[in-house]
């Protein structure tokens, strides 16, 4: 039950977060060109594991648990790249990185336990802002090793990777994240407070 096609869709989108990295961040623009084929690859399989596993009957706990978790580590994979490539500050990503993977551990431990879970609507905002400033930064950075398109807009690709411009952008994708995750606490307080006092009864 565990290898359900949904599940292993999950899991190649795990093993695909480091292959895009390493891709991403080596000397060669070839491996770099082709690593955006590679990230949409395992963004494709987000798409269709859910929808897999809901149709075929056969949503796992696995799955609940490493869904979300195969999101964060794609996303964190791309934000780390940008910071070993000199483009984001590496204070912002660490600061994503360690919010993303809290929330989406206590959200999986909610899911185990079926506990209602309060998700605002600045949560869906705050994804949509991360994906897009992502994609901003993957598709110029992927662009600007085209050698033809290098040649047609490269001014514009050149202002558009401006490193005050991208920092404006990280540094709002990095306070949303970061507000995001503080209400997201507040407005799990509960869940959480018995969570730590059964923690401290097993201690």
């Amino acid at each position: 039950m565990y290898f359900t096609m949904a599940n292993t869709l999950t899991f190649s989108r795990l093993l695909l977060s480091p292959v895009f990295f390493l891709m991403i961040v080596s000397e060669s623009p070839l491996l770099r060109q082709l690593s955006i084929l590679v990230f949409l690859a395992a963004a494709i399989t987000d798409w269709y594991d859910g929808k897999i596993a809901r149709d075929s009957g056969t949503v796992t706990n696995l799955g609940k648990f490493l869904d979300p978790l195969a999101d964060k580590f794609l996303t964190s994979a791309a934000f780390a790249a940008f910071a070993v490539l000199g483009y984001v500050a590496w204070w912002m990503v660490i600061a994503i990185i360690i919010r993303d993977l809290l929330i989406t551990g206590l959200r999986s431990i909610a899911e185990q336990k079926n506990e209602p879970i309060i998700t605002s609507k600045s949560a869906q905002t705050k994804t949509f802002v991360q994906m897009s400033v992502l994609y901003y930064l993957l598709l110029l950075i992927v662009g600007y090793e085209v050698a033809w398109v290098q040649a047609i807009i490269g001014p514009v690709l050149h202002s558009l990777l401006d490193p005050t411009l991208l920092f404006i952008l990280m540094l709002i994708v990095t306070v949303l994240t970061l507000w995001t995750g503080v209400q997201y606490l507040l407005d799990n307080r509960r869940f959480i407070a018995r969570l730590l006092g059964n923690a401290r009864q097993v201690v």
